[in-house]
């Protein structure tokens, strides 16, 4: 209700918790119920519009409030032309590769060209990146871009991940461009599997990364010292970084299912020798043994779920394909 009660255009908001009702108000509740209330504000929600839950960043929650009462987008369908039209243009602040400053560049989505561009320089006539829809993903990273806004874009250049960090002032323009990637990816993944049903495909626009945070590791010979290291667990992929708003990975491990021979064990080989963080997990794959250790046994824990919810899961078709042609940095 804290959201609800910033917005001024809504007249009263009550707390089921924190508030007392009127017999009155009850009856009124009652009467008309959740189904009455949403069959009114969520008649036209588009299939591509995420609807946030209780652990989305703030501004996808406030937006989607806005969204239903304010603008009530979901009544006047018109209302959805910024992110539903399959083109999009304006400009985000980004964060630059090797200065790490943010300064303003000019995007395009366009779902014709299948593409997200983004242009160095306002009267520039070529892109600076083109980001093809196909491997397009988006999440708002507010606290590790440290701005409320914060979006983190990924997408695949030559089979490795590039990172993009863009923001905007204003938080409806930044989930109006979430909402216009997701609409675009939507729109490919109707074409790609022509076949498939809505509820298949939503789950496939966009994603939040399973797990991220700082784990060390060791090299393929085993012998190296332990480095300190930002890691990000993007479904099968496993990428970590020198930094966490690095554009790219300084590796990256393929994580696939235990039908496969890829597997995950708590601890360390006894042989390892050096320092390093108290608390080790071991992933070995057909190839090699990957070496990670974590600060606390939480950590642990944590990272080693996250791994065996992937190794559990049998791979698809399409993942043998990332498998074959999969680069890593040792």
């Amino acid at each position: 209700s804290l959201i609800h009660r910033s917005i001024e255009s809504l007249r009263q908001v009550k707390s089921v918790l924190q508030d007392t009702f009127e017999d009155k108000e009850i009856e009124l509740i009652t009467s008309m119920g959740n189904e009455a209330a949403k069959a009114k504000y969520e008649q036209q929600v588009p299939p591509f519009y995420h609807r946030p839950s209780h652990t989305d960043c703030r501004i996808l929650r406030e937006q989607w409030i806005r969204a239903k009462y304010e603008r009530q987008e979901f009544i006047h369908i018109e209302k959805q032309e910024p992110y539903s039209a399959g083109y999009r243009e304006g400009f985000l602040w980004k964060r630059g590769r090797d200065n790490g400053q943010f300064l303003s560049r000019k995007f395009i989505l366009s779902e014709r060209e299948g593409a997200l561009k983004y242009f160095n320089k306002q009267d520039a006539k070529e892109p600076k990146a083109i980001m093809r829809i196909q491997t397009l993903n988006a999440t708002f990273q507010p606290a590790k871009i440290g701005n409320p806004c914060g979006l983190q874009i990924t997408y695949l250049r030559d089979n490795s991940t590039r990172n993009i960090f863009v923001y905007h002032e204003d938080s409806k323009e930044m989930v109006d461009w979430f909402t216009a990637i997701r609409a675009a990816r939507f729109h490919y993944q109707k074409v790609a599997f022509p076949g498939a049903n809505d509820e298949d495909l939503v789950p496939r626009l966009t994603r939040n990364f399973m797990k991220e945070g700082y784990m060390e590791k060791t090299g393929p010979r085993h012998t190296e010292g332990f480095k300190k290291r930002w890691f990000t667990m993007d479904d099968r992929r496993l990428m970590y970084f020198k930094d966490p708003l690095d554009a790219y990975a300084r590796g990256e491990v393929f994580i696939g299912s235990k039908e496969n021979s890829y597997t995950v064990v708590s601890g360390l080989p006894p042989s390892i020798q050096g320092y390093h963080w108290k608390y080790g997990i071991t992933i070995e794959t057909p190839d090699r043994k990957f070496l990670f250790a974590c600060e606390t046994e939480a950590e642990q824990k944590d990272w080693i779920a996250a791994f065996q919810r992937v190794v559990n899961r049998p791979m698809m078709p399409q993942e043998y394909a990332v498998e074959a042609h999969f680069k890593h940095k040792p």
